[in-house]
């Protein structure tokens, strides 16, 4: 069983890791940031001190605050320094070969009541193989960016211990997010599961020349996206009536995309190079639209919420 948290070690220091490092350095935990170079570990503790920064601004935290929350991060490229940490959390790039081998060395170095956290999409179970004690393992979803979204879904594995959810659960609350768990190991949990199957819809509606790109957008930020932060899909549904939501699904269903793979222009888009915003063009001309302001109203967004 484990016991008091004092200390966190996150595996990864990219845009989930440092995130994560941030909220629970923000909370008080002394937070090991573990990864493989020096120079990219230096480049973690630059971005959590400018989010810190960010959150000065919006009046979430104050000077004083940021800079001990960033003193209380600790930097290493020894997977070794997890050991004196009683919740590690991996936070690396969805190599499953590479999770397998950390996640063995964590067993291996780290004892028997220390928790380890999966930050990926990738099911508990998916993780254990060259495990020992499977029973400490646990998926704890973070959502980015970890500091702004109060999301995290925690779903345990077959093995995992049931007095580990509640005791994640607990910690999670305490730095500030709202775990949600999930009852059963379902591929990509929750969330993912609900923006993809919003995603193949709208790209199927965009790749039959349905609408454009600009139409489709402006229909869910201008109607169900704005309820949506407000009630969820189960909740405007019995709202709404569930009857009437019933009926009408069981017209419109029929119609609704089921393609397995996503639609071949949008294929032809990507293996011609074109990433979206990384590369100037997607479904979108990216050099003639400002996408960097486009993030930055998004994240003030967050920060709105953040506030509320």
């Amino acid at each position: 069983m484990p016991g008091v948290l004092n200390t966190v070690a996150v595996i990864g220091n990219g845009i989930i890791g440092h995130g994560v490092a941030q909220v629970f350095a923000a909370a008080g935990k002394t937070v090991r940031l573990i990864g493989r170079k020096a120079d990219s570990l230096e480049q973690a503790k630059h971005n959590i001190a400018a989010s810190l920064q960010q959150f000065v601004g919006h009046g979430l935290q104050t000077a004083a605050g940021a800079e001990a929350a960033l003193g209380r991060v600790r930097t290493s490229t020894s997977i070794g320094d997890a050991a004196g940490a009683e919740l590690v959390i991996e936070a690396v790039t969805e190599d499953l070969a590479l999770k397998h081998a950390i996640f063995e060395e964590l067993d291996r170095i780290c004892a028997p009541a220390v928790v380890l956290g999966s930050s990926s999409g990738q099911p508990a179970s998916a993780l254990v193989a060259k495990v020992k004690h499977p029973e400490r393992v646990i998926a704890t979803h973070f959502w980015y960016p970890p500091q702004l979204i109060p999301l995290v879904e925690v779903c345990a594995g077959p093995a995992t211990d049931p007095a580990i959810t509640p005791w994640v659960c607990e910690a999670l609350r305490a730095a500030g997010k709202e775990p949600v768990v999930i009852d059963k190991e379902v591929p990509g949990f929750i969330g993912n599961r609900l923006q993809f199957a919003l995603l193949r819809e709208a790209w199927a509606l965009w790749a039959s020349g349905a609408a454009s790109a600009e139409a489709i957008d402006a229909v869910v930020r201008n109607s169900f996206g704005r309820r949506l932060a407000v009630t969820g899909p189960i909740e405007s549904a019995d709202v709404g009536g569930l009857d009437t939501m019933y009926h009408f699904a069981r017209f419109l269903q029929p119609d609704l995309n089921v393609d397995r793979d996503p639609p071949a222009s949008i294929g032809k888009l990507v293996e011609a190079g074109h990433r979206g915003r990384p590369s100037g063009q997607g479904l979108y001309d990216w050099k003639s639209r400002d996408g960097g302001a486009l993030v930055q109203a998004r994240m003030d967004e967050l920060f709105r919420w953040l506030k509320k």
